[in-house]
């Protein structure tokens, strides 16, 4: 779900302008996953950008308000949301705490960092949903600490429906700035790609297990 047409508009122009979102339908990508991509989405490039993180942050800050507004306690996915997740934190003053991967295997073996208490309401940050595995690995693990976790705002999701179908098995609410749709929408506006670029692109999305193969 994203909140905000205008917004999500104006995010995706941006994540286009600074390229942290490069498209290239005849040259794919090959992610982590195995899977060819004809994307590639860095959000970390928005941190160095301050109008664009401060744009980011004040996103986050006005859907909180808005729909998670008992939070008492922010907490950033890492490594990606780790920074906007403190940004956000900033702008809504509230404490702030962060989800490692795994456990550390070393010291304290920390799954979340930072101070939190049992029955803090958490809002969860990420810079990217793909999957949704990965973010709602980190839902977990603040539920299993005994927090209540009120949802999970975004900057960026692909919009899959296994991903949509994940958090709602999780009763997990997910709020995103912008969207692959918007970006699509966005790109081609620009002449950043074409009509035939966009069948491509949206072939992609519908089946992105097999695309390219």
């Amino acid at each position: 779900m994203v909140e905000n047409e205008q917004t999500a508009k104006e995010i995706a122009l941006t994540l286009l302008k600074i390229k942290a979102v490069k498209l290239q339908p005849q040259q794919p990508f090959t992610w982590a996953s195995g899977w060819k991509s004809p994307i590639y989405c860095d959000n970390r490039v928005t941190l160095s950008f301050p109008e664009v993180r401060k744009s980011i942050a004040k996103g986050f800050a006005e859907i909180a308000v808005q729909h998670f507004k008992e939070s008492t306690l922010v907490a950033g996915v890492a490594t990606g949301a780790i920074a906007h997740g403190v940004l956000a934190a900033e702008q809504l003053q509230l404490p702030f705490v962060y989800v490692r991967s795994s456990a550390k295997d070393h010291g304290l073996g920390n799954l979340i960092e930072g101070r939190y208490h049992e029955g803090d309401k958490v809002l969860v940050i990420e810079d990217l949903i793909s999957t949704g595995m990965s973010s709602l690995k980190a839902v977990d693990a603040l539920r299993n600490a005994h927090t209540e976790v009120l949802g999970m705002v975004s900057i960026f999701t692909y919009g899959f429906k296994k991903s949509e179908t994940a958090f709602k098995e999780k009763n997990c609410k997910l709020i995103s700035l912008t969207s692959y749709d918007y970006l699509i929408k966005a790109a081609l506006e620009t002449g950043y790609i074409n009509n035939d670029d966009v069948t491509s692109l949206n072939n992609w999305k519908q089946n992105p297990e097999i695309w390219g193969q």
